[in-house]
């Protein structure tokens, strides 16, 4: 496989609601697809980071410049014999995990192409439809979240789960759970507590949660061990993981009984499977994060989510969640059992609308044949 062509580009798509977390609120969202053609054929990755670094140290502007100025320049002209080399052709950055995966599963669609075999059949993938659930950002009280839970549910979703933050969770989550005293519920804190809430996160116990995502520092898994040996209930690590020995680490530390795995996090296909292996022989349940990704990166999700060890609902939900038009047909639709049926072509599996890529387009470089040509 002969890299021939990198095109990194920026769009601008606008989400159809506000989605607030401990660190923010976002609704404009500026994606970076990458565009890959090696032996004639085209593949699609998507770069996952956010435009602050508030989630981790990446953003959509490091990662423009990752990719333009370490990335691209190096890998293309270059020959592999599979899409699972591309990490050694970058060996010398540091770091960027989330800039390296959208190159390297743009490469990852090419290979699944060039074999004829769709993408989640090449990673290994075993599962011909995948169980959803949905991720709710913080309401202004809990009874608007009561009506956005409700939507939900009634939209087939499997697992709910919920945005907390200091002064909007006890009485978010209580109000959730009285509601609606059977469903799989989960919350999320996106790091926004410390250790020396352990008696507050402590009260969560109470409302039989399928456990507890990120509750403390982004980079922090000794004190996320001290935590989970105070709850009952299995906290997820999140941020804290960013490739395999990361979740080693956790998992023999007891810093978490769950590990979510998100693509762009853990620098792409290759890694994320090395995640999942060790969480599987480990028996640590794991399941798919998101990014606020376009359908580029949903088709990534979905490909990854057929891997044997993901057994929890992901957060891989419809297309119309997000979009009022997303970059890919058809789009992700949830049936009202909470499944997705993974598509059955070779690659991704959609078609990537390239003409509404190119309308959204803000900014984009391209590289051929190691001369760079901007636009």
């Amino acid at each position: 496989m002969r890299i021939e062509q990198i095109m990194l580009r920026e769009l601008r798509m606008r989400l159809r609601a506000p989605f607030e977390t401990s660190f923010g609120i976002t609704q404009d969202r500026r994606i970076l697809l990458v565009e890959v053609i090696a032996d004639g054929l085209i593949g699609w990755g998507e770069i996952t980071t956010i435009e602050s670094p508030s989630y981790n140290s990446e953003t959509t502007d490091t990662a423009w410049h990752i990719v333009s100025d370490f990335i691209a320049p190096v890998v293309v002209g270059q020959d592999v014999s599979a899409a699972g080399e591309f990490p050694a052709l970058i060996n010398g950055v540091r770091g960027h995990y989330m800039a390296k995966a959208g190159v390297e599963n743009a490469l990852w669609d090419i290979e699944s192409q060039q074999k004829g075999l769709p993408l989640w059949k090449l990673l290994g993938g075993t599962k011909e439809e995948i169980a959803c659930g949905v991720s709710l950002g913080i309401r202004d009280s809990p009874h608007a979240l009561l009506n956005t839970v409700e939507e939900e549910l009634h939209c087939g979703y499997q697992r709910i789960k919920l945005k907390i933050k200091p002064g909007k969770d006890l009485d978010f989550v209580r109000a959730v759970r009285q509601e609606f005293p059977d469903i799989l519920l989960s919350v999320d804190a996106n790091s926004a507590y410390r250790l020396e809430d352990a008696d507050h996160l402590r009260e969560l116990d109470k409302f039989k949660l399928l456990m507890i995502e990120q509750p403390l520092e982004w980079d922090d898994i000794h004190s996320h061990s001290r935590l989970q040996a105070q709850l009952q209930t299995a906290i997820c690590l999140d941020e804290c993981i960013n490739n395999e020995r990361h979740a080693v680490g956790a998992i023999e530390s007891g810093a978490c009984r769950i590990i979510n795995i998100k693509l762009g996090r853990v620098g792409g296909h290759s890694s994320a499977r090395k995640v999942h292996d060790a969480c599987r022989t480990r028996k640590i349940p794991v399941w798919c994060g998101g990014m606020l990704e376009s359908g580029i990166g949903r088709a990534h999700n979905i490909a990854m989510s057929t891997l044997p060890g993901f057994v929890l609902p992901g957060d891989v939900s419809a297309s119309s969640r997000y979009w009022t038009e997303d970059l890919i047909e058809p789009h992700v639709e949830v049936t009202s059992g909470g499944i997705i049926s993974v598509p059955k072509t070779a690659g991704l599996g959609y078609t990537v609308k390239r003409e509404l890529i190119d309308r959204l387009t803000v900014r984009s470089r391209t590289w051929k044949d190691r001369v760079q040509v901007s636009a």
